[in-house]
């Protein structure tokens, strides 16, 4: 499940998926909805769109795309709303890790072409700093049992 990716029922617009462009009336259209029900939505934070410079709300592709997920959730699924938020809040949370991931393993590839480099540069490098001592060891120390308890 994509929250607020892509759907097939989405509109083919040649536009950013979150440029918010969209006033109330019509996002609710294409979502299927009633416009008091994304009003709604946006109050309890389970959508938050854009606001024109008078306050009215925009929405952008992005947005009814997960108003309509919210509706397939709650009505096809029986997800309540707050089940719903909670869905949503992790969805976004696996999408910041994936990109943390990727910058981390960006990094990585970096510092590895890197060392490689300096490798090739001084033939008599040794990546003493990565490889871990032979003396280091993991201790547990565990509270000793009183007599009660054995």
């Amino acid at each position: 499940m994509n929250i607020g990716g892509h759907s097939g029922q989405q509109p083919n617009l040649h536009t950013n998926q979150n440029s918010k462009i969209f006033i109330i009336s019509v996002a609710a259209r294409m979502a299927g909805m009633h416009p008091q029900t994304l009003r709604q939505y946006d109050r309890l934070g389970l959508v938050e769109p854009g606001r024109a410079p008078g306050g009215g709300r925009r929405y952008s592709p992005r947005d009814v795309s997960l108003l309509q997920e919210i509706q397939r959730l709650s009505q096809e699924e029986g997800v309540n709303l707050a089940g719903i938020k909670r869905i949503i809040e992790l969805e976004n949370m696996v999408d910041d890790l994936k990109r943390a991931l990727l910058a981390t393993e960006s990094a990585l590839h970096e510092a590895e072409r890197q060392t490689a480099e300096l490798a090739t540069l001084h033939p008599g490098f040794v990546r003493r700093s990565v490889i871990p001592s032979q003396e280091t060891a993991l201790v547990v120390w565990r509270p000793r049992r009183s007599p009660e308890s054995r």
